[in-house]
C-alpha cells in the first residue's frame, strides 16, 4: 500500500469549501489596481452588500466604525509592503450594531496574482465581547479590591483605639473582617445575565445567620423588608453595619440573653428608605453602653458613606434604631 504525502495531497475544492464553511471564513479577493472587492455570499452578508457585483474598497470603508476607520483604511494599502502574514482587526457599524471583523491575507506585491490580493474575512465579535468583559471585569476585581483594603485599614485603626487588649483586639478584627468577606462575597461580579446588585434583605439574613441558631426568618431573627438591589459598595457598607449593631447587642442588648428577640422592618418611601432595628426581650437599654469606636464607625458609614442618617432610641422594653438611608445612594 502506499502511503500519501500529506504536503502534496491536493484536497478536492468541495473538501476546501467545507472546511472554509466550517471555520466560517469568508474569502475575498482585492483587486489592488480598481480597488475593488469581491466576496463570496458569507462575507457579502458580512458587510451587508449585495453579492451579485464587486464592492468598491471606499465603500465598504464606509461601513467600518468611524473609530477604527482611519487606522484600517492604512493598514489595508500598507499590506502590500508587508512580507509574510497580516491580521488586521477592527469594527463594523451596521444598521446600528457593532461587529468585529479579522482580515487575515498574505503581504507583498509577491502575492498578487492576475492582480489581485487574496485573503479572509473571519467574524471575531463574540471573542471581542468576551475579551472586552474580561476586561471590564479584572478592572472592577481591582478596584473592589482596592476599596476593601482601603475599608480593612480604616477598620485596623478603629479597633486598635476600641480594643483592650491585642486578644480584644484581634478578637474584634476578626468578626469586622469576617463581616467584609461576607459582605465582599455577596457583593462580587456578576455576570450579565445574573445582574450586578444584592438583595438588601440578604445582607441582614447572611451577616445575622450566626446570631440565630434556628435560622434566619424562623428564630430569635425577623427580617422583613423591601424587595430592594444593593450595589456593591452599599452592600460592604450596610454589611459592616449590621455587624457592628449585632456585635453591639451581644454585648448589651437582646443577643446577650437567650431568650432575646431582633425584628428588622423596613419601609419603601421612593426617595428614601427607612429600616427599624428593634429589639425585645433583652435588659433595659442604656444609651453609654456600646458608645464606643463601633457606633461611632456605625454613625460615620451611615451618614458619610451612605449619606443618610441614624437615630436610637432606648427604653426598658429595647433600643430601636432608625435608619434612613437615600435610595439613589443604596444603588452604588
Amino acid at each position: 500500500m502506499t502511503k500519501m504525502n500529506p504536503l502534496r495531497t491536493l484536497w478536492p475544492a468541495d473538501a476546501l469549501q467545507r472546511a472554509v464553511d466550517a471555520a466560517g471564513l469568508s474569502i475575498w479577493l482585492w483587486n489592488v489596481e480598481s480597488n475593488e472587492f469581491q466576496m463570496d455570499e458569507r462575507g457579502c452578508r458580512m458587510w451587508d452588500v449585495p453579492a451579485d457585483m464587486p464592492v468598491a474598497f471606499e465603500h465598504l470603508s464606509e461601513k467600518i466604525h468611524p473609530a477604527d476607520r482611519d487606522r484600517v483604511r492604512a493598514a489595508f494599502l500598507a499590506t502590500r509592503a508587508v512580507v509574510g502574514p497580516y491580521e488586521i482587526d477592527f469594527r463594523t457599524l451596521i444598521d446600528g450594531h457593532v461587529f468585529w471583523i479579522s482580515a487575515r491575507g498574505l503581504g507583498s506585491d509577491e502575492g498578487i496574482v492576475d492582480g489581485g490580493m487574496m485573503g479572509v474575512f473571519l467574524d471575531v465579535t463574540g471573542r471581542k465581547q468576551a475579551q472586552e468583559s474580561s476586561e471590564l471585569l479584572a478592572g472592577e476585581m481591582s478596584h473592589r479590591v482596592k476599596n476593601l483594603l482601603s475599608v480593612a485599614s480604616v477598620l485596623a485603626r478603629v479597633t486598635s483605639r476600641s480594643s483592650a487588649d491585642v486578644g480584644d483586639m484581634t478578637e474584634q478584627l476578626i468578626g469586622r473582617l469576617s463581616a467584609l468577606g461576607r459582605a465582599h462575597d455577596l457583593a462580587r461580579p456578576l455576570s450579565a445575565h445574573e445582574g450586578d446588585t444584592t438583595l438588601l434583605a440578604d445582607i441582614f439574613a447572611v451577616v445575622l445567620a450566626p446570631y440565630d441558631d434556628q435560622g434566619a426568618f424562623a428564630g430569635r431573627i425577623r427580617i422583613a423588608i423591601p424587595r430592594l438591589g444593593v450595589g456593591p459598595g452599599a452592600s460592604v457598607s450596610l454589611a459592616l453595619v449590621v455587624h457592628e449593631l449585632a456585635t453591639n447587642s451581644v454585648k448589651y442588648g437582646a443577643f446577650s440573653v437567650p431568650d432575646g428577640m431582633l425584628d428588622v422592618s423596613g419601609e419603601n418611601h421612593g426617595e428614601y428608605l427607612e429600616i427599624a432595628w428593634s429589639e425585645q426581650g433583652g435588659p433595659p437599654a442604656n444609651h453609654h453602653a456600646g458608645a464606643g469606636y463601633g457606633s461611632k464607625l456605625v454613625r460615620q458609614t451611615i451618614e458619610q458613606g451612605l449619606r443618610g442618617s441614624i437615630d436610637y432610641t432606648w427604653s426598658d422594653s429595647g433600643l430601636v434604631i432608625r435608619m434612613r438611608l437615600k435610595t439613589e445612594t443604596l444603588g452604588v
